[in-house]
């Protein structure tokens, strides 16, 4: 018999007995309402990340919930994002992840959708920034995986700062020495800095 004495078992624990009830639920008719109760209700999160590639009703539930908000995956900055994501609609010049977000704006509740498109895809930020330019992106993966903060805010900062960027790796992994806290606060401190200055020319 294996005894799990770890302070973090109650916290996987509770993990892994989410990603159970998320399998179990997979195959209802409404897999996605006791989902939404839960994180959106219950857990009183402000917003969730979820794929389109179920559909409307897979993501609708999310979108029903007030003052909530939903990350929709759009386009991901991994190599594997051309497998799909990127891929041309069959004669046209539309490719899904474009069909995607096109679609999603008809949905119930739209107006409280955003999205989620990767730093290196500064050229389609700008290309998503015209289908919804009413709506927040969220952008992971600034420094560490290449994004760079100019181009992201050339091709995707507005008048109303619809846009939110991610910067993890770069900050927590500044350095692996005792130097860590001090090496994450300057990395912080000059993405902060540097993003000030496009406020300023914006304004």
């Amino acid at each position: 018999m294996i005894i799990f004495k770890s302070k973090y078992f109650n916290i996987l624990l509770t993990f892994f007995l989410i990603l159970l009830f998320i399998i179990n639920t997979s195959s209802t008719p409404q897999p996605s309402d006791p989902i939404a109760e839960a994180f959106l209700k219950n857990l009183d999160f402000d917003s969730i990340t979820v794929s389109p590639y179920m559909g409307s009703d897979s993501v609708e539930p999310f979108l029903e919930v007030k003052n909530k908000y939903v990350f929709l995956l759009a386009l991901t900055s991994n190599i594997g994002s051309i497998d799909f994501q990127e891929s041309l609609i069959d004669g046209t010049n539309e490719k899904l992840y474009e069909k995607v977000i096109n679609i999603s704006r008809s949905w119930k509740n739209s107006e409280r959708l955003m999205y989620v498109v990767g730093a290196k895809n500064t050229d389609e930020i700008k290309k998503i920034r015209q289908l919804v330019p009413n709506s927040y992106l969220l952008i992971p993966g600034l420094g560490a995986q290449g994004g760079s903060l100019s181009k992201i805010c050339e091709a995707g900062l507005d008048k109303d700062l619809k846009i939110i960027i991610n910067s993890s790796r770069s900050i927590i992994y500044s350095s692996i020495n005792d130097d860590f806290a001090d090496s994450a606060r300057i990395e912080a401190k000059k993405i902060k800095e540097e993003m000030e200055k496009f406020l300023l020319d914006l304004a």
